[in-house]
């Protein structure tokens, strides 16, 4: 038995009231009350609503206000906060999975490096967006010299077809380079 589109529209209670004022009530009702974000200040209904020009709806932009709030991610961080994302990242990339049965880590690097070419491309460039990460957070040349040389013998090894993939899983040039960065970091005054 199919439904009508009435059926699906209108709610059983008013439905099956056969009041017909109720029914046109319900299609009349607009929300109301201000719209408010996750930080607690209101939003414009301006933002929301179309703009009628004719036939065809016109909307005004809608904008995400990232500068205010605490869910920006890319907001300014602190020192602490971006070496926090930096490490969530390198975990992902090296060590995020755990493959069943044996205690053997791997993460989205090892997975995107199984794509021919294009995967291990992806993987040495997700690796050097995490040197210029640490290169922003003020680590000198020797550091980054060595974060760089992790991430080149990751991608000219990992550019062996089978073996070069193992070597990604085993080596780990990003957690590499987050330990480095962690312990540079430490041993700088506050």
């Amino acid at each position: 038995m199919a439904m009508s589109n009435e059926e699906i529209i209108v709610p059983k209670r008013a439905r099956y009231q056969g009041n017909s004022s109720a029914d046109a009530s319900f299609r009349r009702s607009q929300p109301h009350g201000p719209v408010i974000d996750q930080d607690g200040r209101e939003i414009p209904a301006e933002t929301f609503r179309p703009q009628f020009q004719g036939f065809r709806p016109q909307f005004q932009g809608f904008r995400f206000d990232f500068g205010n709030s605490a869910a920006n991610p890319f907001a300014n961080l602190t020192r602490e906060q971006r070496l926090a994302r930096l490490e969530a990242i390198a975990k992902l990339l090296d060590i995020a999975f755990i493959l069943p049965g044996t205690n053997i880590r791997y993460g989205i690097d090892g997975i995107i490096g199984l794509i021919p070419v294009v995967g291990d491309i992806i993987a040495t460039a997700l690796s050097l967006w995490l040197v210029r990460e640490a290169r922003a957070l003020g680590a000198p040349w020797h550091v980054t010299a060595r974060m760089l040389g992790n991430v080149a013998i990751q991608g000219v090894v990992g550019a062996v077809p089978v073996a070069g993939d193992a070597f990604d899983v085993l080596f780990r040039a990003n957690m590499r380079n987050a330990r480095m960065l962690r312990r540079w970091l430490d041993r700088q005054p506050r």
